[in-house]
C-alpha cells in the first residue's frame, strides 16, 4: 500500500538537509512511508516525523530531522527543547529535532549542528569502508 507523500519537494528546509545528507559517502535518498529517508545502505536520517501521545494524539513535525542518536549525544539532545521522540523509530534510539521550532526560518537553522547530527548517525549505521572513506575525504560536518 502506497503512503501519501508528507513533504513538499520545494521545502527550503528539505533542500538544505538534502544537500548535507547526500554529501555522505554512498548516501542516497528514498521515499518510504511518505517521507524522505537518507541512507547509506541503512537509514541514517529521516525528514519529518510525528509523535504519538496519550489516547492516540498525534503531533506532526513536518520540518524535523530524525537521526539515530549516539549514546554520548543523546542526553544533550534530549535536553534540547527542539527535540522529541518520534513515533515508531523512538523505541530504537532515534530522536527528532524540529528545525522550524518557534518559527525558525531555514536561514536561521544551525546547519553545522545538523551536519554533525547527520555525521554521528551516518557513522553508526555505515559500513566500516564508508566510515573510513568519510574520515579520509571529510564530510559536511568537517570530519
Amino acid at each position: 500500500m502506497a503512503h501519501e507523500l508528507m513533504f513538499d519537494n520545494l521545502d527550503p528546509y528539505l533542500a538544505r538537509l538534502r544537500r548535507l545528507a547526500l554529501a555522505f559517502p554512498d548516501a542516497e535518498e528514498v521515499v518510504s512511508h511518505g517521507r524522505p529517508w537518507f541512507r547509506a545502505r541503512k537509514a541514517f536520517a529521516v525528514y519529518g516525523a510525528t509523535t504519538k501521545g496519550p489516547a492516540g494524539e498525534r503531533r506532526a513535525y513536518p520540518h524535523a530531522l530524525v537521526v539515530l542518536a549516539e549514546e554520548s549525544e543523546r542526553l544533550a539532545l534530549e535536553a534540547d527543547p527542539r527535540s522529541f521522540v518520534p513515533a515508531y523509530l523512538g523505541a530504537y534510539g532515534w530522536l527528532g529535532l524540529d528545525l522550524a521550532d518557534g518559527g525558525t526560518a531555514p536561514d536561521d537553522v544551525d546547519w553545522a549542528e545538523v551536519a554533525e547530527l547527520l555525521d554521528d548517525s551516518h557513522r553508526q549505521v555505515a559500513q566500516p569502508r564508508l566510515v573510513a572513506r568519510l574520515d579520509a575525504e571529510g564530510g559536511p560536518a568537517g570530519s
